[in-house]
């Protein structure tokens, strides 16, 4: 009944046409929080690749194990982020005009996408330095499209 009722009401309101380029007319984009979810997975990746149990009594193989594990899921969630991050600028910041600037735009995405993914699964350190190659390739062609050239800073 008060469906109904709200229903033909709001068929009744005129709506406004809107335009948006994106899911939500924000306006807010910024590839630095690809390039901090990337970093982190840079990170995690070598401390992983530096880690090694201090003995092999069960205290430090059970330390070992956890700082791992830890290390390993960090890093995954930090991979999957940056994916995210990613696909969002893919899909709601560049338009089909960015292509006839950037020609390269879809597979540059479309491998840093897949490099999320290998880092996710590998620990693979040049897979890990290869994101971040591709995420400042991002970096550039976002801030380009806007008319800037912001300098490509990482925290380490």
């Amino acid at each position: 009944m008060l469906f109904s009722t709200l229903s033909r009401i709001l068929k009744k309101l005129p709506a406004k046409k809107v335009h948006a380029h994106c899911d939500g007319p924000c306006g807010v984009y910024d590839p630095a929080s690809a390039r901090v979810s990337a970093e982190a997975v840079l990170s995690m990746t070598k401390k992983l690749l530096a880690l090694s149990p201090e003995g092999n009594d069960p205290a430090s193989l059970a330390a070992y194990n956890n700082t791992f594990s830890r290390f390993v899921a960090i890093k995954e969630e930090q991979a999957q982020e940056t994916k995210k991050e990613l696909l969002i600028l893919w899909t709601d910041y560049f338009k089909p005009e960015h292509l006839s600037a950037y020609p390269d735009l879809h597979d540059t995405f479309w491998k840093a996408a897949k490099l999320c993914s290998a880092c996710k699964v590998n620990i693979d350190q040049s897979k890990a330095e290869q994101l971040m190659e591709s995420v400042e390739k991002i970096h550039n062609m976002f801030w380009k499209s806007k008319g800037r050239n912001d300098s490509w800073v990482t925290a380490s």
